[in-house]
C-alpha cells in the first residue's frame, strides 16, 4: 500500500475507512456520473479499485483510483476538487511509486478525446498514446447511459485514447 507522503502540506493516504469509501462514491457521483467507470469496454465499480486519497489540513481534496494485475496497472480516475494545488501530480506520482513496488512497470490509462487538459498533463508526466479507440464511448454509453454527449470545450465525446508509461 502506499505510505504516508507529505509534500507542500498534501498528504496521500490510501483509503481505509467507510467514511472514505462514502466521500468518493459521492465524487464519483458528481464527476463520473455514477459508482463505475468504463475503460476499454470494461466497467469498473470503486469500491473493486485501490484507492489513494489526498488530504489538506484533515480534509479530502482528491482521489485516484487504480488496479493491478499480473504484468501491468491501470489508472481508472483521478480527481482534485481543491483546483490547482499539484493534487492530480502527487497522487500520480503515489501510485506510480505503489505500481513499480509491486514489480508491474506498464501503467495505463483511458481518456476521451474531448479532454485535453488530461492529454496535456500525462504527456508532460512521460506517458505516450499508445493506440485510439473510435466509437468506444458510444459503445459503453449502451453499459452507462449517464455519460455525457459533450464534454470538456463542448467537444462530442467519442472516442477513447489510450495513453502508457513504463515506470
Amino acid at each position: 500500500m502506499i505510505s504516508m507522503e507529505k509534500n507542500n502540506e498534501i498528504i496521500i493516504l490510501p483509503s481505509l475507512t467507510d467514511s472514505d469509501h462514502e466521500w468518493l462514491r459521492e465524487l464519483w457521483v458528481r464527476e463520473w456520473g455514477g459508482e463505475t467507470v468504463i475503460s476499454k469496454g470494461k466497467e469498473h465499480h470503486f469500491k473493486d479499485l485501490n484507492i489513494v486519497i489526498a488530504w489538506i489540513d484533515g480534509k479530502r481534496v482528491g482521489a485516484a483510483t487504480y488496479r493491478i494485475e499480473a504484468n501491468e496497472s491501470e489508472l481508472t480516475s483521478i480527481n482534485s476538487t481543491a483546483g490547482d494545488l499539484g493534487i492530480e501530480s502527487k497522487l500520480i506520482t503515489a501510485v506510480e511509486q505503489t505500481v513499480k513496488k509491486s514489480g508491474v512497470n506498464r501503467f495505463w490509462l483511458i481518456t476521451t478525446n474531448d479532454n485535453i487538459d488530461a492529454l496535456r498533463f500525462y504527456q508532460k508526466r512521460g506517458y505516450r498514446v499508445i493506440a485510439i479507440y473510435p466509437n468506444a464511448v458510444i459503445e459503453s454509453r449502451k453499459l452507462k447511459p449517464a455519460i455525457p454527449l459533450l464534454g470538456n470545450y463542448n467537444i462530442p465525446i467519442q472516442d477513447e485514447i489510450e495513453l502508457e508509461k513504463y515506470i
